[in-house]
């Protein structure tokens, strides 16, 4: 038989056509937090704060204008954001339960990319843990999250005899406290943060992975090296302002902290917001080496990086400070994604949540999440940021220093926000993000807005269900 090498290249393409085509890479994570940030950033406007590598992240990808945790406290926002479940299915509403107490079986976010062959490490804070008295230490981590942990503990923990406090009979966690460091940004917990990651990332970057880096900052105790405080001139940084009658119209509830601002001058506000700024630029300098690294290792091309925060956090308005609240400065949070397939330098005007961030990352990475998540693939946004959206963020607290424990509950559209205490017996309230984004008229009340407060009425319970 004569040989045709005709023959031979249509069975060659036949062969070709019909395989099926390589299998794409799955994309790595690099997935990193940020511990009490509000959305004070350069990328989301601030005049004041310098932000220039979470600034340069937003450029690189989509920056989330309305981001909000389900829960405006460390412990159960995170726990809520890891398991893909809302408070009242964690049953975490402070920071003393683990959330496995509830849900011993969940698959959490980084567990589900274990059980896919990622190697799975994070440094620092991911799951709660309590700052800074935990720092260096597990705290309320989760095991079979993780193939290997690392808890840095740098020269903060033990420099704190030396912070100016201005709320001394509280803990240091929550006291209104800051400290101009000596020494370098390396000595720092969020400066071995930093340098801890960049090691995993250099060890395993022929493998796929997903990456947690928890910094400690912004939280209290304010804490960064001096030249950080020198970004912020004394006399350019201003006091929240606000009406004198601003809690008139509001429940009891909707506020903790009497007396306003627990008490201290307006002159030491100032001094605590500049610690606060100067931790925010300490940060974002960690995060930038962090990112650096991942461009040097040439992983930025095949890797999801998000960044995030548990919640935000008050910094005088209404005389409150902190989180713990359910005004926007406490509920709402920054939230950045960049990567391959997502839009570079863009901004999404949608309701979003962080317990969205489990569905879209098995999304974008081609993992099938487990049964029962609660969120919403936010692909579309990340192609589409602008795409239409339907979905409301939803927000809650208990207010556990008050006897009666009146819980609220709260619903945001791209206009409104609405909360209910205890079902209304407590309270209600009722703000216009367009025409009052700072909350300072209360229009639950105003028969105006019935038919506006019928209809949240309606949303906020059927999220409840």
């Amino acid at each position: 038989m004569k040989f045709n090498p005709l023959f031979l290249l249509l069975l060659v393409g036949i062969t070709a056509a019909g395989a099926p085509a390589p299998a794409k890479p799955k994309l790595n994570v690099l997935f990193i937090a940020a511990d009490d940030l509000n959305a004070d950033l350069g990328c989301y406007g601030h005049p004041l704060v310098k932000t220039p590598n979470i600034d340069r992240l937003a450029s690189r990808g989509v920056r989330f204008d309305r981001a909000y945790c389900q829960y405006p406290l460390c412990n159960p926002s995170r726990a809520s954001l890891m398991t893909g479940r809302r408070p009242d299915a964690t049953h975490v509403f402070n920071n003393g339960p683990h959330f496995r107490e509830a849900l011993p079986d969940v698959v959490t976010l980084p567990q589900m990319f274990r059980q896919n062959g990622y190697y799975v490490a994070r440094v620092g804070k991911m799951f709660h843990v309590g700052v800074p008295m935990e720092i260096g230490t597990d705290g309320k981590d989760d095991a079979p999250s993780w193939d290997h942990v690392v808890n840095p503990r740098g020269r903060d923990r033990d420099d704190e005899d030396s912070l100016t406090n201005f709320t001394p009979k509280r803990s240091l966690g929550s006291c209104l406290c800051y400290q101009m460091a000596e020494g370098a940004s390396e000595d720092q917990t969020d400066g071995k943060v930093a340098a801890e990651a960049i090691k995993l990332l250099e060890q395993n970057r022929d493998r796929q992975f997903f990456l947690g880096v928890g910094f400690y900052r912004p939280h209290s105790p304010h804490i960064a090296p001096k030249k950080f405080f020198d970004l912020y001139p004394f006399e350019k940084i201003q006091a929240a302002q606000y009406p004198t009658n601003d809690l008139d119209d509001i429940p009891k509830a909707a506020t903790f902290m009497d007396p306003p601002h627990w008490g201290i001058s307006e002159h030491e506000q100032r001094e605590v917001i500049r610690g606060y700024y100067a931790s925010v630029s300490f940060m974002d300098e960690q995060v930038g080496k962090v990112v650096d690294a991942l461009e040097r290792l040439h992983l930025a091309d095949k890797t999801i990086i998000v960044f995030w925060s548990d919640h935000g956090y008050l910094l005088g308005l209404h005389g409150q400070w902190m989180k713990w609240l359910l005004f926007e400065g406490s509920a709402r949070v920054p939230l950045i994604m960049a990567g391959p397939g997502i839009s570079k330098g863009k901004t999404s005007p949608r309701m979003v949540e962080l317990l969205d961030m489990f569905p879209t990352l098995a999304d974008v990475c081609g993992l099938k999440p487990p049964a029962g998540l609660e969120g919403k693939s936010l692909k579309p946004l990340l192609q589409k940021p602008d795409a239409k959206w339907d979905s409301p963020a939803y927000c809650q607290v208990v207010r556990l220093t008050d006897k009666n424990r009146p819980t609220g509950y709260n619903v945001r559209t791209e206009r409104w926000s609405y909360t209910e205490w205890n079902k209304g017996k407590a309270g209600v309230e009722l703000y216009d993000h367009v025409n009052d984004p700072n909350e300072f008229t209360n229009l639950a009340h105003d028969t105006k807005y019935g038919s506006v407060v019928a209809e949240l009425q309606t949303l906020l319970h059927r999220g409840r269900k």
